[in-house]
C-alpha cells in the first residue's frame, strides 16, 4: 500500500510547477532510457521552452537527470521513487484533482512572490 492520499498530494504541489512537469516525468518514467529533447517535444506535443522549463525543475527536484544527450528518469532515493508510484497512480485514477492540486500550489507561490513586492505602510 502507498502512501495516504493527502501526502501524495502535498508532495505533488511541491515537487512539480506545472501539469507539464509532471506529464514530463511520466513520460521518462514510462521507458526507462535517454529521452532526447526533440522526442520529448514531440511527444509532449509541447515547445522545446516548456520541456526545458519542466525539466529544469525535475532535476533540480532529484527526479530526473540531463545532460547534452537528453533526459533520463532518476528518482534520488528508493523513497522518492515509491512516491512516484504513487503519483502515477493517484494521476491515472483522479486526473482532475492532481492537476487542482499542481495550478493550486503553483498559484500559491507566484501570490507569494507578488506579496514580496507590496510596498507596506509602516
Amino acid at each position: 500500500m502507498g502512501a495516504p492520499e493527502d501526502e501524495i498530494l502535498a508532495f505533488i504541489g511541491s515537487s512539480f510547477r506545472s501539469v507539464w512537469a509532471l506529464e514530463l516525468i511520466l513520460l521518462l518514467k514510462s521507458e526507462r532510457r535517454t529521452w532526447s529533447r526533440s522526442e520529448m517535444v514531440k511527444t509532449l506535443r509541447a515547445s522545446e521552452l516548456v520541456v526545458n522549463g519542466a525539466l529544469d525543475g525535475l532535476v533540480a527536484g532529484g527526479l530526473a537527470s540531463a545532460d547534452e544527450n537528453g533526459a533520463a528518469y532518476a528518482p534520488v532515493s528508493k523513497d522518492v521513487e515509491r512516491c512516484m508510484e504513487s503519483v502515477a497512480r493517484l494521476y491515472a485514477a483522479r486526473p482532475n484533482a492532481v492537476r487542482r492540486t499542481i495550478v493550486a500550489a503553483a498559484s500559491r507561490s507566484a501570490t507569494a512572490f507578488a506579496d514580496a513586492f507590496k510596498l507596506r505602510k509602516d
